[in-house]
């Protein structure tokens, strides 16, 4: 049997190390109660700033895909504004009786199309003037046979998409009649 050279800090297993150094069981460090309110501040703080992060991200895509539908509305809309001449032209083909045959069918393929893209024509003769979709051009008098100033003769039609006017209808109105609006006016008994 050979000798191992005898160390210190060696000792042979179950026995008390030599030269007299104890060695203490490692103890659990706990920090400090100070240091933990530190950093369950820094939590907090992180938190709420992922959060706020977080809820501008979500705003920014919300404006993005607003200002991408608006976009498209405003260029649908700037289309059919520059179709409105064409539609006008077909209107007067119409009236004339230039429009017949195959250039009927072409035209209401047109009037077809464009209605999918929610296009209103409005401003037909009778129907009550209202300045927020008419813009009237003569005033043609009174007529006892209206009850609500109407239009009397359309000059150019209008149109819209949704509520949104692309081109007021240009008019002429007439008033109600005198009788009618004597009907109208309460009377006041003594």
């Amino acid at each position: 049997m050979t000798e191992q050279p005898f160390d210190e800090a060696t000792s042979p297993e179950g026995e008390a190390p030599v030269g007299g150094a104890e060695t203490e069981p490692a103890a659990e460090t706990q920090p400090a109660p100070d240091a933990v309110a530190d950093l369950e501040a820094k939590v907090a703080e992180l938190t709420n700033d992922l959060q706020r992060k977080q809820a501008e991200f979500i705003n920014y895509k919300r404006r993005v895909e607003d200002d991408r539908v608006r976009a498209v509305e405003t260029g649908k809309q700037k289309v059919l504004a520059e179709l409105l001449t064409v539609l006008d032209d077909l209107g007067r083909a119409e009236e004339h009786g230039e429009l017949t045959g195959g250039f009927r069918a072409v035209a209401d393929q047109l009037r077809g199309a464009l209605g999918k893209f929610d296009l209103e024509s409005f401003g037909a003769v009778g129907e009550p003037f209202d300045p927020n979709l008419h813009e009237a051009v003569f005033h043609a008098g009174e007529d006892p046979e209206v009850e609500v100033q109407s239009i009397a003769q359309v000059m150019r039609t209008g149109y819209r998409v949704g509520d949104r006017v692309l081109r007021p209808a240009v008019v002429g109105v007439v008033d109600p009649g005198a009788a009618a609006a004597a009907t109208e006016q309460p009377t006041t008994e003594d």
